[in-house]
């Protein structure tokens, strides 16, 4: 296949928009489908210049009717956070453009820069990524905008909750009753809303995995106004799927020894830790598919539910 060819791969009104924002004398050259996303159809685009250089450019489509219909509000947010971020301390892409309502591309779609480093998912190397991931989301906690995006949402209720299969019915019967409470009132802060492993990318040396380093975050496109609680227990219940709830407990310990703030009272983070945890209920099927597509097979849906039950089991022991 010529490079010409992979190209077209991208869609054609979609490559004159992405042509039309690149600088004199380039092209797109080579189109690469991303995998691990959910929302959006994401690519790599190689984009050549008169003189044989290249650079890397990401294309983010949301082409699903379900999410077509919420890409306007997400597109809007993300392209607000890239350049809000492009002043503070956290690495995120670059903005390149944005048709958040697709009147030039085939579907709603954001242009932006690409950060070097990969996602990573493995058990190896936890230890020395925990921490990272800590400081991370306490950078992102500190970022002030002068204008806030909008409140967060919780789409979950007491009533939505899927109870696994097999599942501590005492246990999920307790954390359903958490839910049913009034939410606790909280300072707002900046939040990612989608903080965890698949949208950080890391710089891990093959010789030297103590040595990693994060280099960029990425999927703004949900980034709220809510309480710091919420995106802390949002990364701890996914490292809790992908490693062992040992991990998803561990987090919140981490984001505190970063120098991270949380609700006053045990239960007021318990309230937030359940919501999270209870959410994932409602997806286990389409959360470990991205996962299993990047190498971890045994996160089957079946062994994902089992660790969610055995998470959610462990956080309503807390209270005993």
């Amino acid at each position: 296949m010529s490079n010409h060819d992979e190209a077209t791969t991208v869609r054609p009104l979609t490559l004159a928009w992405v042509s039309r924002h690149l600088e004199a004398g380039e092209q797109v050259v080579r189109s690469e489908a991303l995998h691990g996303g959910i929302t959006a159809e994401v690519r790599r685009l190689t984009i050549g210049s008169r003189d044989g250089g290249t650079r890397d450019l990401v294309l983010r489509s949301f082409v699903d009717p379900f999410y077509v219909r919420h890409a306007e509000d997400a597109l809007h947010r993300e392209a607000a956070a890239l350049i809000l971020l492009t002043e503070s301390g956290v690495w995120a892409p670059g903005l390149v453009a944005v048709d958040p309502t697709a009147a030039h591309c085939e579907y709603p779609s954001l242009l932006m820069t690409r950060l070097t480093g990969r996602t990573v998912l493995d058990d190896e190397g936890l230890e020395t990524r925990v921490p990272l991931l800590a400081r991370q989301l306490v950078a992102i906690h500190a970022v002030r905008p002068a204008a806030y995006p909008p409140e967060y949402v919780a789409l979950t209720t007491a009533d939505t909750v899927v109870t696994p299969k097999g599942a501590d019915t005492a246990a999920w019967s307790a954390a359903i009753d958490v839910i049913r409470k009034p939410a606790p009132s909280y300072e707002g802060r900046f939040l990612h809303r989608d903080f965890q492993p698949g949208n950080v990318l890391f710089d891990v040396p093959p010789e030297r995995p103590d040595s990693a380093r994060i280099t960029g975050v990425v999927d703004w496109a949900v980034v709220s106004r809510g309480p710091a609680d919420l995106d802390v227990a949002h990364c701890s219940t996914n490292l809790a799927l992908l490693h062992g709830p040992a991990w998803g407990l561990r987090f919140t310990e981490a984001y505190e020894e970063a120098g991270g703030v949380l609700a006053a009272s045990a239960s007021e983070r318990l309230y937030w830790q359940v919501r999270d945890a209870l959410a994932s209920s409602e997806e286990v099927q389409v959360v470990s598919q991205p996962w299993r597509e990047a190498g971890r097979l045994e996160l089957t849906t079946r062994a994902v539910e089992q660790r969610l039950d055995a998470y959610v089991t462990a956080l309503m022991n807390t209270l005993s």
